[in-house]
């Protein structure tokens, strides 16, 4: 049985999660050019702070990856709790996961983590759930075409809040609502094509492990 983790005290704890935020600000920014020093000083905390939550980078990108996986749980169970049209629900919570630019995280988080961690396996199972949920309730009402499955939409959400190379394209962000929105469409029943291949499902997107 694991050893309990001491509760850390009030100011201890805001400290990490600010650590925590702003690694995921600067990884979004910047991606594996991110030094731990610029992280420091944006979440307000010295590097020795720093260090004594995280012994390393391997070990921050992890509770990063926990915090996204926590808050994208949180958006799909409130976008079904509050949104009475079930495919409403849906949207708002892709658009949510568009803010959170999922893409732009996902190849450092696969180099990063373990897929295993225990942590890990909940913080996914958890998401897995909360955006069934979500799907089964717009397939159920009629708005969401039958051949689609969780993986095509976070694939989807992922390839389209993935940065183009190069920093050149500066107006990149003011675009990705606006395709999630197309797409969105395109999930919508009556289907217009026939889509090729068989539904991605989410072992298949654990097993790629967003290394596409």
């Amino acid at each position: 049985m694991a050893t309990p983790q001491p509760r850390l005290r009030a100011d201890a704890l805001r400290n990490r999660e600010r650590i925590i935020a702003a690694a995921r600000e600067a990884l979004v920014e910047h991606g594996d050019e991110s030094s731990l020093d610029e992280i420091a000083r944006r979440a307000g905390v010295g590097n020795a702070t720093l260090y004594r939550h995280f012994a390393d980078r391997s070990e921050l990108i992890r509770h990063v990856t926990l915090f996204v996986l926590g808050r994208l749980a949180d958006r799909a169970e409130s976008a079904r709790a509050e949104e009475p049209d079930a495919f409403q629900a849906l949207r708002r919570f892709a658009h949510a996961a568009a803010d959170e630019r999922v893409g732009a995280l996902c190849t450092l988080f696969a180099e990063s983590i373990d897929p295993t961690h225990p942590d890990h396996v909940a913080a996914s199972d958890r998401l897995d759930r909360a955006i069934e949920a979500l799907m089964d309730a717009a397939r159920a009402s009629g708005q969401l075409r039958d051949d689609v499955a969780v993986g095509d939409l976070m694939i989807a959400l992922a390839q389209l809040t993935r940065p183009l190379p190069g920093k050149g394209c500066s107006t990149f962000d003011q675009f990705v609502h606006r395709h999630v929105q197309l797409f969105l469409d395109g999930l919508m029943n009556p289907a217009r094509s026939e889509l090729p291949g068989s539904a991605a499902t989410l072992e298949e997107l654990r097993r790629e492990h967003c290394s596409g």
